[in-house]
């Protein structure tokens, strides 16, 4: 193969895999509506414990995720300081069916659901308070 060729070939690829970086970066930590679904009660998480009469924030995490501890921090102080919200963190290490159910393709995923366990908004990646706030006053 010609030199020059190669040398276009991998500067092709560095492009690609730049833009393809660039906009998975976009992506993490933006909020998704979800199209409404049946309600989802919170013993399917392994937590009997009721919904949030607010809302509930679902927190899909693994043993070795990196930004899950902080994820797990801000989730937890929102949900202490919100009226009627529950935090539910999920270790689905070794749930499979939950990963297939919500197609769980990275951790930390965040679902939001209403006080009716309808999930509302779904959150791929850390998530910032602001967001997370925003989405429940959309829930009043």
């Amino acid at each position: 193969m010609h030199p020059l060729a190669v040398v276009l070939l991998l500067l092709g690829l560095v492009a690609l895999a730049t833009v393809l970086g660039l906009v998975w970066r976009v992506r993490q930590g933006r909020p998704a509506s979800v199209a409404e679904t049946d309600a989802l009660h919170p013993s399917l998480f392994g937590d009997a414990s009721a919904l949030g009469a607010r809302a509930t924030l679902v927190q899909f995490s693994t043993q070795h995720c990196s930004t899950c501890p902080a994820t797990h921090r801000l989730l937890s102080e929102v949900s202490r300081r919100t009226t009627g919200v529950v935090h539910l963190d999920v270790d689905v290490t070794e749930r499979a069916d939950l990963i297939r159910r919500f197609s769980i393709l990275q951790t930390p995923t965040t679902l939001i659901l209403d006080r009716h366990g309808v999930v509302r908004t779904r959150i791929g990646g850390s998530v910032r308070r602001d967001v997370v706030e925003s989405r429940l006053e959309e829930l009043v």
